[in-house]
């Protein structure tokens, strides 16, 4: 009985051992959005694709910008390996001048923070 409870217990083990072996990966299709030049009040939507090349679902657990011009939305489901995803940024186009902001992107990929830039101007 002993030895059984061993074998199971090792077997158990070395399953538990395998299974973290695996992880999700974040692989962004471009990590800058130029918005190039836009007139005031334009759309302000963009898109970053990304695709899960890892081997387990992928979870992005936060999307935040360097600043509050810039609106984030991060997707609320779980992306399967070999499947894709966007993250989708609201820049606020009633601000005349330069862009130049930061996303960041925290998951439980094996990089787990990303850090996306959008960048343009606004022309009046």
């Amino acid at each position: 009985m002993k030895k059984l409870v061993l074998v199971l217990f090792v077997g158990l083990m070395g399953f538990t051992l395998t299974a973290q072996d695996k992880s999700a990966k974040i692989e962004f299709k471009s990590e800058t959005v130029d918005y190039g030049e836009i007139q005031k009040g334009a759309d302000g939507v963009r898109v970053f694709e990304f695709t899960n090349t890892g081997e387990a679902p992928l979870i992005i657990s936060k999307v935040s910008s360097s600043c509050g011009c810039t609106i984030p939305k991060k997707p609320e489901d779980p992306i399967l390996p070999g499947k894709t995803g966007e993250i989708q940024v609201k820049y606020d186009t009633n601000r005349v001048g330069p862009i130049r902001k930061a996303i960041t992107v925290i998951s439980n990929a094996d990089t787990p923070t990303k850090v996306l830039k959008i960048k343009g101007e606004v022309k009046a």
